[in-house]
């Protein structure tokens, strides 16, 4: 019979009670059933989702130890996330900004503190009818230095109207990402504490 310290380390490591199964030659029932008598509790789906498109962990880690310097950057980075990261979405760490310096002081904080690998960072852009398009991307990704193809999406707006709003930005409003769950959930707690 399959013992419970090699079913739970399995588990653990992510594999579901499927995988499981074929992988020892087992029923997934069976593989439940072992799973109820030893008391190993069981992912929620969005746990097994979250597992499977992790396999290797978590792609963060927020630092524990941090340097004066990095506790400033800490600061502002929550204090920039709290000011103008968007919160209805729960998938993803997301902040909006015209101002280029802005969103590479949110991203510093993404990659020095939270430990996040820059290629799983991705734009997106809000233009205003009257922007240039290539020049808008051109302007972004000389400002933060990355690749024009860094630019996962485009929209442009299409003109309501006359408006008084006369002095739209030119280079459109840019969203940096990073889309996982986990991570949005602790920043969250995180400017919860301060409130």
């Amino acid at each position: 019979m399959l013992q419970k310290e090699k079913l739970e380390k399995l588990y653990k490591a992510g594999y579901s009670a499927k995988e499981i199964a074929d992988k020892l030659g087992y029923s997934e029932s069976g593989i439940r059933y072992l799973m109820r008598k030893y008391s190993i509790p069981r992912r929620s789906m969005s746990e097994a989702i979250y597992v499977k498109n992790n396999p290797n962990g978590d792609p963060f880690l927020i630092k524990s130890y941090l340097t004066s310097a990095e506790e400033k950057l800490f600061g502002l980075g929550l204090g920039l996330y709290w000011g103008e990261g968007t919160k209805a979405n729960k998938n993803a760490v997301k902040l909006s900004n015209s101002d280029p310096g802005l969103i590479k002081a949110f991203r510093n904080f993404l990659i020095r503190i939270c430990q996040v690998r820059q290629e799983k960072i991705y734009y997106r852009l809000l233009l205003f009818n009257n922007a240039n398009k290539e020049k808008a991307i051109g302007f972004w990704a000389r400002e933060l230095e990355i690749p024009v193809n860094k630019i996962a999406s485009i929209t442009k707006l299409k003109p309501r109207g006359k408006g008084s709003y006369k002095k739209k930005s030119q280079t459109g409003v840019l969203t940096i990402e990073f889309g996982n769950t986990k991570l949005k959930k602790q920043i969250d707690q995180m400017i919860e504490g301060l409130r």
